[in-house]
């Protein structure tokens, strides 16, 4: 009897192994709706009304928020934040962010709260600490910015926080980032993601403690200028399974929670390059759109995909070219019709 016990639990695990391992990551995480979103830029001055009939047009059903803590050095401890300046930029205020919330909300546009931190001189993955004090006092006031942020989300009812974004030489102190998950889940009830960068999220191992596998998904898509629609859905079709290990070991539904691209002729090449960088590159509104298309016809696609936040929208008019922007361009063509198609 016992033998028979035994051998029956064996081959349940056995069968359960094999089921997690060789079905397909899609089917078995399934997502159970798809954020429709774009990454809302802070306004200058109060809504008028216009710029949220203007996102829904496009069938956009989300869109994140993101108001800036400072860091005066990428080894600098110290972060300042000042949650009663109103001289900042309207939009990026709690006031302005609250607004935009209820004008938004009100249109069934969910929004996440994603707090950033502006670096000096460097790029926000590059924080990294010289020594084990200066660790703990950075985590400490990192922990008092964001959980200001979670507070607010909370008092406003935002249903979803993103507790940092691209902080990749931070993510590997587990404990400490565990830590401040634990704090936030006491201020805030809705849903939390990390925005772990497109080299850094198989390395996270914290995903178990958050509701959503959050990625900046700038993965490089091609090799040289003006590529074509197959080379970036191999490029995609070879990033893919990289995620989907992910999936695998942690059971949790993706979010990029940035994607974007330039409307230049190298977008696809290194898809984070900064506007500013790319002064002396030719524009090209075709090979941005070929980006978006690629990404539709293969991540999206995808039921573990539970959302995409497109870098950047405007709720001004903006001038400034290059752009990461899809506005009045052809791929906010293709982001309409994929997303008023699903």
């Amino acid at each position: 009897m016992f033998t028979k016990y035994l051998f029956s639990s064996v081959g349940l695990i056995v069968l359960s192994f094999l089921v997690w391992f060789f079905i397909p990551a899609e089917n078995l995480i399934v997502a159970a709706e798809k954020w429709k979103g774009v990454c809302w830029v802070g306004s200058r001055q109060p809504l008028t009304g216009g710029e949220v009939q203007a996102l829904l047009s496009t069938g956009a059903n989300a869109l994140s928020q993101t108001p800036f803590g400072w860091q005066g050095a990428k080894d600098a401890p110290e972060i300042s934040w000042d949650m009663s300046n109103e001289r900042r930029w309207w939009g990026e205020t709690p006031a302005g962010i609250e607004a935009t919330y209820d004008s938004t909300a009100s249109k069934g546009i969910m929004n996440m709260m994603k707090p950033h931190l502006w670096v000096r001189g460097s790029w926000v993955g590059e924080i990294e600490m010289k020594n084990e004090e200066d660790w703990k006092t950075w985590f400490e006031n990192y922990q008092a910015f964001i959980l200001d942020y979670a507070k607010l989300a909370e008092k406003i009812n935002m249903p979803m926080l993103c507790v940092g974004t691209e902080l990749e030489k931070t993510s590997q102190r587990d404990k400490e980032w565990r830590a401040i998950i634990a704090e936030v889940r006491k201020v805030y009830s809705g849903k939390i993601t990390y925005a772990a960068n497109f080299t850094e999220f198989d390395k996270v191992k914290f995903w178990d403690a958050l509701d959503y596998i959050g990625v900046q998904a700038y993965f490089p898509l091609a090799k040289d200028h003006n590529p074509d629609l197959e080379e970036l859905k191999e490029s995609w079709e070879s990033h893919l399974p990289k995620i989907e290990k992910v999936v695998r070991k942690y059971k949790k539904p993706v979010m990029f929670t940035e994607i974007g691209y330039c409307n230049t002729v190298d977008a696809a090449v290194e898809p984070w390059v900064w506007p500013n960088e790319r002064k002396e590159i030719e524009f090209s509104e075709e090979v941005q759109a070929l980006c978006y298309e690629a990404f539709f016809q293969t991540a999206w696609q995808k039921s573990w995909m539970a959302g995409v936040f497109f870098w950047k929208w405007y709720p001004e008019r903006h001038e400034r070219e290059p752009d990461f922007t899809p506005q009045g361009k052809q791929a906010e063509e293709v982001m309409r019709a994929y997303f008023l198609g699903d």
